[in-house]
């Protein structure tokens, strides 16, 4: 004999789940207290989406000014995809600090995008540059796959239907 499945989204919806914690911190009661390496990621992802809102405005400053450029319409692509890998970051750190599940694939592919940027630069004459990038990154892998961050950003966007 099997078990039929259970479906999460046919639950009925219960009053003392959705209370607020007690612990002045934010989210639901019951989600458990935020663990220190979800602050990490957090502040590593947003910083990185800090340091790509810079770059962004360096290069719109140079393109601005009259840097020479082969294409124009490329740079202003290259902005446009600077401003908003931005904004994606900082909306992956924001949610992941708020317990939301399908943050931990975005940082990770986050960060994975960050080692293959550190290491030609470590390696190819810019060792701090590259450790900059590095040690940040790899720290934020090891702590996405903790049991206590694992445990804690499991939640998913609610209990209505999508469509």
């Amino acid at each position: 004999m099997s078990i039929p499945p259970e479906n999460p989204a046919n639950e009925p919806f219960h009053e003392d789940a959705a209370a607020p914690r007690t612990d002045g911190s934010p989210g639901l009661a019951g989600a458990g207290p935020r663990p220190v390496g979800i602050i990490v990621i957090s502040i590593v992802v947003v910083l990185e989406a800090l340091a790509l809102l810079t770059a962004a405005g360096l290069y719109a400053f140079q393109l601005v000014s009259g840097a020479p450029v082969a294409s124009f319409w490329g740079a202003v692509f290259t902005l446009g995809l600077l401003l908003v890998f931005s904004a994606w970051l900082f909306a992956v750190g924001h949610f992941l600090f708020r317990g939301y599940r399908w943050t931990r694939a975005a940082a990770l592919v986050a960060q994975l995008f960050v080692l293959t940027i550190g290491v030609p630069t470590m390696t190819g004459g810019l060792p701090l540059a590259g450790l900059a990038m590095i040690v940040p990154a790899l720290a934020t892998i090891g702590f996405l796959f903790e049991k206590k961050v694992l445990a804690f950003a499991s939640r998913t966007g609610g209990s209505s239907a999508a469509l």
